[in-house]
């Protein structure tokens, strides 16, 4: 019995992957992310492959929410940057930023550093940096602890140097 449903999967899959992923690829103009929607929409029907009578349409209406929650995602990073853009052109130029500071935050690991350029170079709030990014806001909030330790370290180590 697991045979024929591995060789059922087997099959199903050679026929609709090429289709299905190039499908998505007309829907979200990148190579990458089409073969991630349409791998994750298989896999999910692996998952329910027992309870699932018409696979075809199944993965169909799973890779088009994967790319409706794909589209959703680049629209709020798109009004994030378009935000961050405007705020920076209405800041005053005045204000300066040490150098080092923005070094160090730029020398962060991705993981620690776009939450602190949300957060406190684009005045978000935590519940809207836990949105953008796709993460809890627990992890967000321990990410900002994190990169503020790192930031702390690096400050206090240039601090005893120039000493």
């Amino acid at each position: 019995m697991k045979r024929s449903r591995d060789k059922a999967a087997s099959e199903l899959f050679a026929a609709l992957y090429p289709r299905l992923a190039g499908w998505c690829r007309r829907l979200v103009d990148d190579d990458g992310t089409a073969h991630e929607i349409a791998s994750e929409a298989f896999t999910r029907l692996w998952a329910r492959w027992t309870s699932v009578e018409e696979p075809r349409g199944f993965l169909y209406v799973t890779a088009a929410n994967l790319v409706r929650d794909h589209w959703r995602k680049q629209e709020r990073e798109r009004r994030a940057v378009r935000r961050a853009t405007t705020e920076a052109a209405l800041r005053p130029h005045t204000e300066q930023t040490d150098p080092s500071v923005r070094l160090i935050v730029q020398s962060l690991p991705e993981r620690l550093r776009v939450p602190i350029l949300l957060h406190y170079y684009a005045d978000m709030p935590i519940r809207e940096v836990a949105a953008l990014t796709g993460r809890k806001e627990g992890t967000i909030k321990a990410d900002l602890h994190a990169a503020r330790e790192l930031l702390r370290v690096h400050i206090r180590r240039s601090l005893d140097h120039a000493l």
